[in-house]
């Protein structure tokens, strides 16, 4: 098959959805596939270039920062991708788009429908009610034409339940099923004889991500540990001086490309991995910490849960008490790092491997791909 995969972010933009979108291509390359990828272009990057047998196009966007995108830049991609199609679909004969979010990408996927079948990963931001705290008038403004993009898609997979049940608390439609994002497990070493007195937070800052409440848990806690935030976002200078009031010193990293080596040693010699969000799809984060064995706190909320199942302590949003709790466990009883550090680890690899997750993918293309040939012969 000759797949066309949309998404306005691709390594080395982007978060969660940017490097699920990469393995998933190179992955679907591993099965004997063909994949061009049309993304987002940024200073720095080449127009087209071919990566792990992936073909990857960069469209002109207004994009100004690497880790975080706002509308008015997504815009300018969708713009830009609209433009760009329809000689590249005349070029290659594609059996199917793959787009990921409904919005801003399904836009551009449902108004060359007619020209090429699509579906959808969604992957929480694309969703109403998901993200109240950053997305909730545009979702109004674009609600009606949302549904229309999720029901003219052949399928819309989320890699969560709890996702596939906002979609459908939106829209009226039988097209939706879940896939769960896959993991390159040895893209990190388990090795608990590495492991050292550090607490881990990774993620874009953004409020609603809960990091706040970890600080606020740690506030009179004497507690001889390293803690590292590796993350850029518009809620960083606030934490940064909530942080300045504690007893124990906060790094602040900033942004690390998710093959940093720096990232994969702050993964795999941090004891405690921490993540206190309040609105989560699948977080890619969650499933690093895995690969990497590190005992987890988490949220029980949104799709945290059943990324992590029993492999993690998982607390109530927004409370700080709990995290406390949590983090109190845990020091005090050192036989439980590496019992929740295998746990995570034997997880990963029985339910997140990628192979198992493209081969997944692949039965979908394929299926969607027979349904619209039948349908042509039965019009003939």
């Amino acid at each position: 098959m000759r797949i066309l995969m949309l998404n306005y972010e691709y390594p080395p933009l982007g978060g969660g959805a940017s490097p699920v979108t990469k393995s998933l291509s190179e992955e679907l390359v591993n099965l004997g596939h063909t994949v061009d990828v049309v993304t987002m272009g940024f200073k720095g990057l080449k127009q087209k270039e071919e990566t792990n047998g992936v073909t990857v196009y960069r469209v002109p966007s207004i994009r100004k920062e690497q880790s975080v995108c706002q509308t008015h830049e997504m815009l300018s991609y969708c713009y830009s991708a609209y433009r760009f199609l329809p000689k590249l679909l005349k070029e290659n004969k594609y059996n199917i788009c793959h787009t990921h979010f409904i919005i801003p990408t399904g836009v551009v996927s449902y108004l060359n429908k007619s020209k090429i079948p699509y579906i959808i990963t969604s992957h929480g931001s694309d969703v109403p009610g998901h993200n109240p705290n950053r997305f909730s008038i545009q979702h109004e403004l674009l609600k009606p034409f949302w549904r229309k993009i999720v029901q003219n898609a052949e399928c819309v997979v989320t890699p969560s339940k709890y996702l596939k049940d906002m979609i459908l608390k939106n829209v009226d439609t039988d097209n939706v099923t879940v896939i769960p994002n896959g993991f390159d497990i040895g893209s990190f070493n388990f090795d608990p004889k590495k492991k050292e007195k550090k607490i881990l937070l990774v993620s874009r800052l953004f409020e609603f991500k809960g990091f706040q409440y970890f600080l606020d848990a740690i506030e009179d806690m004497d507690i001889d540990y390293e803690i590292n935030i590796v993350g850029e976002g518009p809620y960083k200078e606030a934490l940064v001086q909530k942080a300045k009031d504690l007893k124990v010193k906060v790094n602040f990293i900033g942004w690390l490309d998710n093959k940093s080596v720096e990232l994969k040693k702050l993964y795999e010699t941090s004891s405690i991995f921490v993540f206190p969000s309040t609105a989560e799809n699948f977080p890619t984060v969650l499933l690093e910490a895995m690969a990497a064995g590190c005992a987890i706190i988490t949220t029980d909320v949104c799709g945290c849960p059943e990324v992590v199942g029993d492999s993690a302590l998982v607390v109530r949003p927004n409370s700080s008490e709990n995290i406390r709790n949590a983090l109190n466990k845990l020091i005090s009883n050192d036989r439980l790092f590496n019992e929740f550090g295998n746990k995570a680890r034997q997880r990963l690899e029985e339910k997140f491997n990628w192979k198992k997750v493209a081969k997944q993918y692949e039965n979908i293309y394929k299926s969607e791909i027979e349904e619209k040939e039948n349908i042509k012969i039965n019009k003939i």
